[in-house]
């Protein structure tokens, strides 16, 4: 419950007629009766214009500069928003920050099952972020937050808003490069996550591949780690290995979310959780839609359309070469890589030939990143259609350039989500 007449850490005036809230937005259109409204800067409008919506639709209170009915009444809505998200987030017991190139939001979704916490939901945008905070952070819960960042001082801020005690980098690649400007960059931006505030110790953990980039800082994985699991296994039915002695099961699951088990279960065995616990909890977690979903069937469409970076395509095309049948990649282009963009695009295209018995490429790089080279995505998907036969395997890889039109989105070779659902639509039609 988010309580405006409890003790804020900033100074206003609260309505009288103001009331408690479930949760926060920053979206007039979620607004309701129990959801109260934040009126915050945006790139083209303040929310202060959406605010008398807010309130015709019941909401219990809008924090704002206004002076309106069940106000929370501030001079800065923002930095008010900050500052009591801070104030909550004290009041948890622990809070583990997620970053990396590739994988963030499975290492965030293993962690939050094993720790049994309260995670952030697709959205990690700092209002996102600190509407979470202030709506769990007194819950007596650990928080997960993923704190993706797309430029320069980013994580900075984030980790001050934050302040994690467990800070972990999944892993480093080529992503944003248009902003972050080189892998040096991402390594030293997105390191900013290990470092503490005002003093403050930080947990830190990186994945085995990115523990190169961060000497001495605790790593985990398989292999040569500080925290390793054991025996593994990774068949078409799922990912099997053993931590300190427990043996842990992920159904349909890869290398990668075995490895964001691993990260799961060490925090989970530093913070005093039962490892059978924790490892029983591990093997019900579903990630979100996107993100290396597998469909099985009379052929199997493995889903993982939701972002791409190279990192990620490779490690997506590792786990398809594991199948058996015959293997399919499908991907499309990824976006703010740069002026090495095409390079970046056919060293992938490379490896999937190596990985895949058939490549499939679409949009602006389509034949570097396959030999079935296609302009646009219904091209694309017709193809697929009449390509596919039962026991194949394919996997969907892309950027989602979600803020584009979905005539761009079609032409660039983006959004990829709308090939699986063809295939899933034709494969269960018949």
């Amino acid at each position: 419950m988010v309580d405006p007449f409890c003790a804020l850490p900033f100074s206003a005036a609260v309505h009288p007629e103001a009331r408690p809230a479930r949760r926060l937005t920053w979206d007039s259109r979620e607004a309701g009766p129990d959801v109260a409204f934040v009126a915050l800067p945006g790139e083209r409008m303040h929310g202060n214009a959406f605010v008398e919506q807010a309130l015709a639709a019941g909401a219990p209170f809008v924090l704002t500069d206004l002076d309106v009915p069940r106000a929370v009444r501030v001079d800065d809505a923002q930095a008010a928003l900050f500052a009591w998200a801070r104030a909550e987030r004290a009041r948890s017991p622990l809070v583990v920050g997620v970053t990396g190139s590739a994988g963030k939001t499975t290492a965030k979704s293993f962690v939050a099952a094993a720790l049994d916490a309260q995670f952030m939901p697709v959205f990690n945008t700092m209002p996102a972020i600190a509407c979470f905070l202030i709506e769990l952070g007194g819950s007596g819960r650990p928080l997960v937050v993923e704190m993706g960042i797309d430029r320069i001082g980013e994580m900075a801020e984030l980790v001050d808003l934050v302040r994690p005690d467990v800070g972990v980098i999944t892993s480093i690649g080529p992503a944003h490069l248009e902003q972050l400007g080189s892998i040096e960059g991402i390594v030293r931006e997105k390191g900013v996550i290990l470092r503490g505030v005002d003093g403050r110790p930080v947990r830190g953990l990186v994945g085995a591949q990115a523990s190169a980039f961060y000497p001495g800082v605790d790593s985990y994985g398989f292999g040569p780690v500080t925290h390793a699991g054991e025996d593994l296994t990774v068949t078409a039915q799922g990912a099997s290995f053993r931590f300190a002695g427990v043996p842990v099961t992920l159904p349909l699951a890869a290398r990668v979310q075995a490895e964001a088990a691993v990260l799961a279960l060490t925090l989970a065995h530093e913070a005093g959780v039962p490892l059978p616990e924790a490892a029983a909890r591990l093997a019900a977690v579903s990630v979100p839609g996107g993100r290396y979903r597998v469909h099985p069937g009379r052929f199997t469409v493995i889903d993982d359309a939701y972002n791409a970076s190279p990192v990620a395509v490779r490690a997506a095309l590792d786990a398809l070469n594991g199948w058996p049948g015959r293997r399919i990649s499908v991907l499309g282009r990824m976006l703010e890589l740069g002026p090495t963009e095409r390079d970046l695009h056919a060293g992938v295209g490379a490896y999937a030939r190596t990985q895949a018995d058939l490549t499939f490429g679409v949009g602006a790089f389509a034949a570097e990143l396959g030999d079935r080279a296609f302009a646009t995505v219904p091209e694309l998907t017709a193809a697929l259609l009449a390509e596919v036969r039962d026991g194949d395997v394919l996997l969907v890889k892309a950027s989602r350039g979600i803020s584009w039109t979905p005539e761009r989105r079609a032409q660039e070779g983006v959004g990829l989500d709308v090939v699986v659902r063809a295939l899933l639509a034709a494969r269960d039609a018949e």
